[in-house]
């Protein structure tokens, strides 16, 4: 196992991980806001054991990427994936983003895919636009992120307690057990990273309309969502983004909370190896 970093055009450090064979067909996980290329753990270990190439980076501003003054937004976040997918050379990718990450995927994909890319994973992903507008009555409104912005300036430890603590494992629903290690290490990957990079963030990931990204996109594309998903509701995302995709396929899953991939990693995993085995 190797660890390294490689810069940017505007010289920003960004740190990834790259495990596996190096002639192995290469799957690349885009971590979700405001965490780190750990939240990936269970899948980049389940995948290595399958034989794959298991890359992913730290987004800037996150983990351990450089705390930078610019470039939080979705445009430079899929530059950055682009720089560390140019530096390892990688071809026939799998690229797999969750939340933010799953922005990051489909502006990747649809910009700098082109030859690189095999398939593509969405997962409780954000796209193809948060926010409530006109045109997309059915968003959350702008109030809510407010919200985000001013509960991450006044106490942004409480914050990444109170969010994994709740709606994002779905610990707030009726006979949920709450995981500590799942809190804790959700807080633990958030602190990590610059406060102004997530607080830039909230705007990226809520008001980057990713529709005409989604049209572009040419290669299978699977849409994963939980229907119980409280930060991403899936009818204003997966629901919309399935009918915009060439070649997309939707799964839905019943009761499954926005932080699927580490609530029910077996069957996420397992679904993920059909989809790139297809």
């Amino acid at each position: 196992m190797t660890m390294a970093t490689i810069k940017t055009k505007d010289g920003t450090e960004i740190f990834y991980k790259d495990w596996g064979p190096k002639d192995a067909q290469p799957i690349c996980f885009h971590h979700g806001w405001p965490l780190s290329s750990d939240d990936w753990d269970n899948q980049m270990l389940f995948f290595l054991d399958k034989g794959f190439r298991v890359i992913a980076h730290d987004r800037r501003g996150h983990g351990r990427s450089a705390q930078v003054t610019g470039g939080h937004d979705i445009d430079t976040y899929a530059q950055d994936a682009a720089a560390v997918a140019d530096h390892l050379n990688l071809r026939n990718a799998v690229h797999i983003g969750h939340s933010t990450g799953g922005g990051e995927v489909t502006r990747y994909v649809a910009k700098y895919g082109n030859g690189r890319v095999a398939k593509a994973v969405l997962m409780s992903a954000i796209p193809p636009l948060m926010v409530k507008t006109a045109s997309n009555p059915g968003g959350t409104p702008i109030e809510v992120f407010d919200g985000f912005r001013t509960a991450l300036a006044a106490n942004r430890s409480q914050f990444y307690l109170d969010v994994p603590s709740g709606p994002f494992y779905g610990f707030n629903r009726p006979g949920v057990k709450p995981v500590e290690g799942m809190i804790y290490n959700w807080w633990r990957q958030s602190m990590m990273g610059a406060a102004n990079a997530h607080y830039l963030g909230i705007k990226a990931f809520s008001e980057t309309d990713q529709t005409e990204d989604l049209k572009a996109i040419t290669v299978p594309t699977l849409v994963m969502h939980g229907d119980d998903d409280q930060v991403v509701p899936i009818g204003d995302s997966a629901e919309l983004s399935i009918k915009l995709l060439q070649k997309g396929e939707l799964k839905i899953y019943k009761g499954f909370p926005h932080g699927m991939l580490t609530t029910h990693a077996d069957r996420i995993n397992a679904d993920i190896l059909a989809f790139i085995r297809k």
